[in-house]
């Protein structure tokens, strides 16, 4: 499985959570530059993890409508391992390994 998470200039532990939780590969974008906006999500991604604290309002609304359109789920997280792991627990997802909705 696949994500893509959106903001944060450094993951740190964060790619271990993911390869520990079933994801085998993951994006990365910063959130920092204004061509980020006119990025398109890869058909590949699975799940999308918005790291809020480090990403604007618009960068946000964009890829989430994109999600939508798309219909991929969007997990809004601190860039924080704990915050991150709790909402993966409660994602239906991460949970059963299916196409389910969050």
């Amino acid at each position: 499985m696949t994500v893509l998470i959106v903001g944060g200039d450094r993951l740190g532990n964060i790619p271990d959570v993911l390869y520990s939780n079933g994801f085998n590969e993951y994006i990365h974008w910063t959130g920092r530059k204004k061509g980020i906006r006119n990025k398109k999500i890869p058909s590949n991604t699975d799940v999308i993890i918005i790291l809020y604290d480090y990403i604007g309002h618009n960068l946000t609304n964009i890829v989430r409508k994109q999600s939508k359109s798309m219909d991929i789920p969007c997990i809004f997280s601190k860039r924080s391992c704990s915050d991150l792991l709790c909402k993966l627990d409660r994602c239906v997802l991460c949970n059963k390994k299916c196409k389910n909705k969050l």
